[in-house]
């Protein structure tokens, strides 16, 4: 028993805007995240924002430095609108 695979010449392409697509799509549940959370926790202690921020980091599936929870944290403290964006 085979199977037999058959690649269009343009499959590079075609699996690039797959993947974009997917990309997108994650990064549109964490830009939800932040918007959600910048509006609830402005103003809050950092300390009070970051056992919130890592759960919400982690029920979307990702994983964060201390650091790089400090940094979010302090920035939704400070009520900076933060933006994801996918490069291309």
């Amino acid at each position: 028993m085979g199977i037999k695979i058959e690649m269009s010449g343009n499959w590079e392409r075609e699996l690039n805007k797959m993947v974009q697509g997917a990309v997108k799509d994650v990064a549109a549940d964490y830009q939800k995240m932040f918007d959600r959370l910048g509006r609830q926790y402005k103003g809050r202690p950092v300390a009070e924002i970051k056992p919130v921020l890592r759960r919400e980091w982690s029920r979307l599936g990702g994983s964060l430095s201390e650091a790089e929870l400090t940094d979010y944290a302090t920035l939704i403290s400070e009520g900076t609108n933060i933006k994801m964006q996918v490069g291309r």
